[in-house]
């Protein structure tokens, strides 16, 4: 996977821009293989899967305007997931010669992902911390997912997903600010049509808790985020290969406590065996 993003402006809890941080401007670059091994053992109708993720990053930029542009590179926090999952449907063959075949019907899937903060981290003052690969912050985080295919429609088949995690931080040990409980969501609704799949993308997430700082919620409303972003997928498949490629772009449409972001991430995955 490869992420290209830009964080635009800073706002505040009402969705107002932040006067100090009106010239901050922050670009980042992500390299992220991902593997992930699925055994062939049944578990309760359904099957369980691993997977691991170690990004490596440049981010360049800065926050205030009086500072001079700076960029930091290095590996990210590692991400580690297990997920147990099950189809209830019945699989047919698609409309398209050599595409894959259509699971039409519900999955779901229930996992346990954890942030390892052991990322490039330079605490020396907010903008450093801001370009840094890694968060120095442990993240706890179930979470439950949802996929849905009808039979055809306007092509192959409509796919409705979901997937919402309920991210528990840690308390970060350099500058004593915990993050409140966060919950965040993907989802999208595409169409399958033979090799390709299309639609709209989202992402939306939520605090349940404020952040504090030594133990004191932080001032003026616990910072407390919200974010919507929106925008676009599409994917081909390459079953010859066993293979995919997928793009999807978001751009953030409302946004409090946080910043306006845009980016566009490609991802490319391959069956090993």
């Amino acid at each position: 996977m490869v992420l290209r993003g830009e964080v635009l402006d800073f706002v505040d809890g009402q969705g107002q821009p932040i006067p100090v941080l009106n010239d901050a401007n922050i670009k980042r670059t992500i390299v992220a293989p991902f593997i992930g091994y699925v055994p062939n053992i049944n578990v309760l109708g359904g099957s369980i899967g691993f997977g691991a993720i170690v990004p490596y990053g440049k981010s360049c930029g800065h926050l205030f305007q009086a500072n001079p542009k700076l960029c930091q590179s290095g590996f990210g926090d590692p991400y580690l997931e297990t997920q147990w999952s099950r189809f209830f449907g019945v699989v047919r063959p698609p409309r398209s010669p050599g595409a894959l075949p259509i699971m039409q019907g519900l999955s779901i899937a229930l996992g346990f992902g954890v942030v390892v903060p052991s990322g490039q981290y330079n605490s020396t003052d907010p903008t450093t911390r801001a370009l840094s690969a890694g968060s120095n912050i442990w993240d706890f985080a179930p979470h439950i997912a949802f996929t849905y295919t009808s039979a055809p429609i306007l092509a192959d088949g409509t796919e409705f997903s979901t997937k919402i995690y309920w991210n528990k931080y840690r308390t970060n040990p350099a500058t004593q600010y915990s993050t409140g409980d966060l919950i965040n969501i993907d989802f999208a609704v595409s169409e399958r049509i033979g090799r390709f799949q299309a639609g709209v993308a989202g992402f939306y997430a939520f605090q349940v808790a404020d952040d504090t700082q030594f133990g004191i919620p932080v001032p003026p409303d616990g910072q407390r985020v919200k974010i919507l972003n929106l925008g676009g997928v599409l994917a081909y498949d390459m079953p010859e290969f066993g293979a995919l490629i997928k793009i999807k772009t978001l751009q953030s449409v409302f946004v409090e406590n946080s910043a306006h972001t845009r980016g566009i991430v490609v991802t490319f995955v391959k069956k090993l065996h």
